[in-house]
């Protein structure tokens, strides 16, 4: 990544494309699994929503999603563009703010809880990803946690890298499963950091087929619904050996968790 000054935010401006609902199975993973992260917090927690976009519709939604894990969080939105913050002003209330930024992360001394970057990295070269996280990991509080994700236009089919302070921590997909064909589908969405690995190979393709592969043979399960079948393939992965890092709880919700050493590069 280029050096810049550091009077001006760090990165480039993204398409802004956002829609309501469309990080929706994030936050409820966030609000989940890791709500320890916000609970634990000796301080009020603070939530960054990194490249919120031309509307401040994910960092609302955000806020709401997450305020009833901890009440006194404050969520920030943060973005490069000056008229995107200008325009989300109007909505700022006790608890969200919003702010001119980049992978500085600007929060006047504080440390994040978790900062949220989705589909911002997706318009980088993957070169450029581990300078990105290490900006982000630097801005993290000890507990705290860089959400790298990317979804399709509505949310139907979404991925995270988890990376806390020490580095990549899991991979989730997270897919809505009425009327799903293929789980492997969802490859067209993977992080940046993921994306051009999907090659015979590498660990993120071998993942992709085995989930494939388990959800084919799971098909007797469909009698019972998408959850079920779901939840077959989930425990076929774990019984082949996949370490997934969560269980049936989130697997009925079409989401599955694998740690992130089985999926990174070679």
């Amino acid at each position: 990544m280029a050096p810049v000054s550091s009077q001006r935010p760090v990165g480039a401006i993204t398409r802004g494309t956002t829609n309501p609902n469309r990080l929706r199975r994030c936050d409820r993973w966030m609000a989940g699994p890791q709500a320890w992260r916000l609970r634990r917090s000796p301080t009020p927690p603070v939530v960054v929503d990194l490249g919120y976009g031309a509307s401040p519709t994910t960092a609302v939604e955000l806020y709401d999603r997450l305020r009833p894990v901890r009440a006194d969080l404050e969520v920030v939105g943060i973005e490069i563009d000056p008229a995107r913050v200008g325009a989300a002003k109007a909505l700022e209330h006790q608890g969200l703010s919003f702010r001119l930024g980049g992978f500085e992360v600007p929060l006047d001394g504080r440390d994040a809880n978790i900062i949220r970057a989705f589909n911002v990295l997706r318009q980088y070269d993957e070169g450029e990803v581990p300078d990105a996280w290490a900006r982000l990991q630097s801005r993290l509080a000890p507990d705290g946690l860089l959400v790298d994700g990317t979804c399709d236009e509505v949310g139907r089919l979404a991925t995270w890298v988890a990376v806390d302070r020490t580095g990549p921590i899991s991979l989730t997909l997270s897919l809505r499963l009425a009327a799903l064909d293929d789980p492997a589908a969802v490859a067209e969405r993977l992080p940046k950091a993921l994306i051009h690995r999907n090659v015979p190979g590498e660990r993120v393709h071998a993942y992709l087929e085995a989930l494939r592969t388990a959800w084919a043979r799971s098909s007797p399960h469909a009698s019972y619904g998408a959850r079920q079948r779901f939840r077959a393939t989930a425990t076929a992965l774990r019984d082949e050996g996949w370490p997934l890092l969560d269980g049936p709880s989130r697997w009925r919700l079409g989401e599955v968790t694998v740690a992130w050493d089985a999926v990174s590069t070679l």
